[in-house]
């Protein structure tokens, strides 16, 4: 098929994330740019982000279905776990377009922003206004750790078990991009002993079995992958197609939609989405 699209000059991924499905090096060495509209996405999954951030951190919906059961807690009674985001210690393991835009929203909180993301160079992370610094300083250093990073070929599963035994006893976690960087079964246990709470947009399996523990698990928000799915998310994704488009005509490279990188993209191991 790639043979026979002589004038093939662009394709547009709005899916979202790249993924390892089509014959990139192919692509490149004719000059074909490869684009997604995933941009879009950036902030209204940042601002899902804040808010589980501050559910877990004030126990808005415990509080809330405590209520509508009767057995609401008045006054300082029901703030027995409860914490400030606001000068919080927060961790980002991330740092591409949601991390970015989960940092400009954190910015009135006052937090201290250490980020882990082995792709990016430590200055063009300070330049940002947080601390470049490894994945364990990030873990053992949070109050609440944001996970922001798509999935590669080095790091699927690379948060388990131990990552969570580290954590510090009350602090949370919340998953945003996708799960497979995640090994959900001690994500569940490392929840259910009460070492941390968790929040989280994606599951290892969309939509999760009706018997699955995670459905039942007191610590854990659950968001069924709706954090960017917003009507004015994907009207801004057709707007960036038809800027880019538009350069294209003009014999110019597309600028509003993040392009794949040759050194990269091959390394990506997003899966479809398969509800949305």
């Amino acid at each position: 098929l790639l043979e026979r699209l002589k004038s093939l000059r662009c394709i547009f991924n709005v899916e979202g994330n790249l993924m390892n499905n089509m014959p990139y090096r192919r692509l490149f060495e004719r000059g074909i740019h490869v684009v997604t509209t995933m941009e879009v996405f950036a902030q209204p999954v940042a601002e899902l982000g804040l808010a589980l951030a501050l559910n877990l951190m004030r126990g808005i919906v415990d509080a809330d279905l405590d209520f509508r059961q009767g057995n609401e807690k008045w006054g300082g009674d029901g703030n027995k776990a409860a914490r400030l985001l606001f000068g919080a210690e927060v961790g980002l393991v991330g740092y591409g377009g949601l991390g970015r835009a989960l940092h400009r929203l954190l910015v009135p909180f006052r937090t201290r922003l250490r980020v882990y993301d082995p792709w990016l160079p430590r200055s063009l992370i300070v330049e940002a206004g947080a601390e470049p610094t490894d994945l364990d300083t990030v873990v053992r250093n949070s109050d609440v750790v944001f996970v922001v990073a798509g999935v590669t070929s080095e790091n699927q599963k690379f948060l388990g078990a131990e990552t969570f035994r580290t954590m510090r006893k009350g602090a949370s976690f919340i998953l945003l991009s996708r799960a497979d960087v995640v090994d959900f079964d001690a994500l569940i246990e490392a929840v259910s002993s009460g070492h941390i709470t968790a929040a989280s947009d994606v599951f290892p399996q969309e939509p999760m079995p009706s018997d699955h523990p995670v459905r039942q698990l007191a610590g854990f928000i659950r968001s069924a992958h709706r954090a960017g799915a917003l009507d004015e998310a994907f009207k801004k994704m057709g707007d960036f197609v038809l800027e880019d488009l538009a350069l294209l005509d003009q014999g110019l490279p597309p600028a509003r939609c993040k392009r794949a990188e040759r050194e990269t993209v091959e390394r990506l191991r997003s899966r479809p989405v398969d509800v949305n």
